[in-house]
């Protein structure tokens, strides 16, 4: 609809704008004619020895005061021009009813009037407008056509990616769109499949975290409902006191694990940072170095003040949950250590217990994964707690890994941004001071 609006528009405007340009071509003609003539005659001519114009659609005279003295043959009238005084103006020609117009020019004592008719202008601007009523609808016509097939192919891959789309579930997140090509829609789809790679990670991810946490709960509740059922049905064998040792511990056990779940959760819905707020590093290492276990010895050699970005209680979690899991591991010796490169804090934590195997590395990373018999769960471990430090370190821009301590047993290497005193944000180390630990 607006584009026969403005097809229609269009024509009426070009038809206007063409009588417009003709009829100003037969001014300009009246006006030069006009003006030849009249130097003709301020040359020395007669007025019977002009080149008078011969046709129908342009006439002269020649007067002298109120007296034609010589006339184009298609004019039979004996009075000038009317209305042909200096300049142009619209004429009326004696016995003619049509439109001229004419120009009065002044020469040698005589007075050159040249007349033009208009209607060849008319005619030829009614004539293209019949054409382009016949003509502008079916140029409507065609073009709507091409351009709904042209649309239509071209939009044809976004009717196949939303068919695609509207057909996947959760059961079936594998299938993408189709993304082929190097066009606009061919990176649209692309873009879809990296949403529904993350959609499908996220799924999965989610499913097994559902399903590790349903299986490690269930073990503090068959304890307790165990426990119960024993007492129950052999009071004598057990007393008060023992049976609540056990509840109680199991009671713990589960609250710690809950803890944790709930402490993920978290984590996963704020994926966007942590604010950027200064902590002592060096006081949460003082803090978590405290012996807990027996004949474990903690040490923190060359501790020294040093400030990272972050969130205070999550970077607690994570320095006591590495010095947590290097004391269950350790045979005697828990060694946490802290050192400034550039722009970056590296915390490490050895001890010297069985280690972690090459392979088993970058599991140990992730939830509820436990090795061997070395690694088992014991000392109350739930199987999340190198899960929560990676959670909480990536979320503070900073990266784990785990490698051979140079006690003998594992080394944890935690780096974080430092904290920048300029900006109140993580860090940038001076060319000359940004290096990597040998």
């Amino acid at each position: 609809m607006l584009l026969a609006v403005a097809l229609a528009g269009g024509s009426l405007l070009l038809v206007a704008v063409l009588r417009s340009t003709l009829r100003d071509d037969v001014r300009s003609t009246v006006n030069a004619r006009a003006r030849e003539l009249a130097d003709e005659l301020d040359s020395g001519s007669v007025p019977e020895s002009l080149a008078l114009p011969r046709t129908d659609d342009l006439v002269a005279q020649v007067v002298r005061g109120d007296a034609v003295v010589v006339q184009s043959p298609a004019l039979r009238a004996t009075a000038p021009i009317a209305e042909a005084d200096a300049g142009s103006s619209v004429a009326r020609l004696p016995g003619e009813d049509d439109e001229f117009f004419a120009s009065s020019v002044a020469a040698g004592g005589y007075r050159v009037i040249v007349a033009g008719t208009p209607e060849g202008a008319d005619e030829a601007a009614a004539a293209l407008g019949k054409v382009l009523v016949v003509a502008a609808p079916v140029m409507v016509v065609l073009l709507a056509a091409t351009t709904w097939v042209a649309v239509g192919r071209a939009l044809s891959p976004v009717d196949a990616m939303a068919r695609e789309v509207d057909t996947i579930s959760l059961s079936d997140l594998h299938r993408r769109v189709p993304a082929d090509g190097t066009d606009q829609l061919a990176r649209l789809g692309g873009t879809m499949n990296r949403m529904l790679d993350r959609l499908e990670a996220a799924v999965v991810r989610q499913r097994q975290f559902v399903g590790d946490a349903s299986h490690e709960l269930r073990s503090p509740v068959t304890s307790l409902r165990h426990l119960a059922e024993v007492a129950d049905a052999h009071p004598g064998r057990t007393t008060v006191a023992a049976l609540a040792e056990g509840v109680l511990a199991e009671a713990l056990r589960m609250q710690r694990l809950v803890d944790d779940l709930l402490l993920l959760a978290r984590v996963d819905e704020d994926r966007q940072g942590t604010a950027a707020v200064a902590v002592d590093l060096d006081d949460l290492i003082a803090d978590a170095a405290v012996p807990t276990t027996a004949g474990i010895r903690v040490s923190t050699p060359g501790l020294r003040p040093v400030q990272v970005c972050g969130d205070r209680a999550a970077l607690d979690r994570v320095v006591r949950n590495l010095a947590d899991n290097a004391r269950r591991h350790a045979r005697s010796l828990v060694e946490l250590t802290v050192e400034r490169h550039g722009a970056t804090v590296v915390l490490h934590v050895d001890d010297d217990g069985p280690g972690i195997p090459v392979a088993d590395r970058e599991r140990v990373l992730e939830r509820f994964v436990r090795l061997d018999d070395s690694r088992a769960r014991d000392g109350g471990g739930t199987g999340l707690g190198l899960a929560i430090v990676a959670d909480l370190v990536r979320l503070h821009g900073g990266t784990v890994t785990v490698s051979d301590s140079p006690l003998g047993g594992a080394r944890i290497e935690v780096r974080l941004p430092v904290f920048s005193q300029r900006t109140g944000a993580p860090g940038h180390a001076d060319a000359d001071t940004r290096r990597e630990e040998p």
